[in-house]
């Protein structure tokens, strides 16, 4: 068979047009150490992984390597993206206090009365304040899920139950807060808690409340799920590889800037306060079939009033220990954060 130069230009086009098809598809690596269950990944990451497939046509995907396939627990996580081990990785900022001392001001007890309300001011205050500390990645989302709830093997539903009860704080910076209130504060991973309420080492841990149901089934190692404390949040994130990020095209660039930041961080801590609100009616389920197995306390207004004015009393040890690091602005950010 002939084939003119005509037909041979075609065919070359053709196979370059294919070539150049396969080459703008781009799969994206998600590294997480939780289970392909829990919401982070079911709801947020499906939610962030559905927009880029569908802005690009399908060319930008993800593939997800859940349950710690690409290193266990959330402390490295961080670095794992920096260092390109996956291109985008979930952790928990409070494991690494150190990298994020602005950030961690998020956590404390204030005028926040959820993990969306902590979020959204957070995000009103990133730039200004935050964002320099995260500059070497390319931040998707940060959100801020609420510990509303103290899963014990004691009740320390009163600032009295407080004294001396080992309780895991969700990040060591509000040690002076839970001292304030009479607790001894342990730190711990948050995927040892079940363990350490199992054995004794701790007597509590302020959690999420959806932490009673599966995955994490902590009501199996407890005795009581005491809520009306005042929340600190637990600012999770989403960060992808820089170098990753700048060797996508500019098309692709542009559809992740499109829906990262404060919409994905709105998600992302969405899935936590859902998950939150799906306990809470799960909780009224097992107790109207008398089968929960804590005891369900609501610490009264008077009791959760001293608690607020231990919290606010530790909060000038914690504006003088930043200080001491440098950060001469804690006040301030804070302040903002609370407006």
């Amino acid at each position: 068979m002939k084939i003119t130069r005509f037909g041979l230009a075609a065919a070359l086009a053709g196979a370059l047009s294919i070539t150049s098809q396969s080459a703008a598809a781009e799969e994206l690596s998600v590294a997480t150490f939780v289970p392909p269950s829990h919401e982070s990944i079911t709801k947020a990451l499906a939610w962030f992984g559905n927009e880029l497939s569908e802005r690009s046509n399908g060319e930008l995907t993800l593939k997800v390597y859940a349950a710690g396939q690409l290193g266990a627990g959330p402390g490295q996580q961080y670095k794992r993206a920096v260092e390109g081990v996956a291109d985008i990785t979930f952790g928990i900022a409070s494991v690494t206090p150190t990298l994020f001392p602005k950030t961690m001001l998020a956590i404390l007890p204030g005028a926040a009365v959820d993990g969306p309300d902590s979020t959204a001011r957070m995000w009103q205050v990133f730039d200004e304040y935050m964002a320099d500390e995260w500059s070497d990645v390319k931040v998707l989302g940060i959100g801020n899920p609420a510990g509303g709830m103290i899963i014990a093997t004691k009740d320390v539903s009163t600032i009295e139950g407080m004294k001396g009860a080992k309780i895991v704080p969700w990040a060591a910076m509000t040690t002076p807060v839970m001292q304030g209130m009479g607790a001894v504060p342990v730190q711990l991973d948050p995927t040892e808690h079940y363990t350490a309420l199992s054995t004794g080492t701790i007597d509590g841990a302020i959690s999420s409340i959806n932490n009673i149901m599966p995955p994490w089934n902590l009501d199996e190692v407890a005795d009581y799920a005491i809520v009306n404390t005042p929340a600190t949040f637990n600012p999770v994130f989403y960060v992808m590889n820089k170098e990753r990020y700048m060797g996508l095209s500019d098309e692709h660039r542009a559809i992740i800037d499109e829906v990262s930041g404060k919409q994905f961080s709105m998600h992302l801590v969405q899935a936590f306060h859902e998950a939150d609100l799906e306990a809470l009616v799960w909780k009224d389920e097992k107790i109207a079939a008398n089968e929960l197995n804590v005891e369900w306390i609501v610490t009264s207004d008077e009791e959760r009033a001293k608690m607020e004015q231990a919290a606010r009393d530790g909060m000038a040890e914690i504006y003088e220990d930043y200080a001491a690091r440098g950060i001469d602005n804690a006040q301030e950010i804070y302040e903002a954060l609370n407006q």
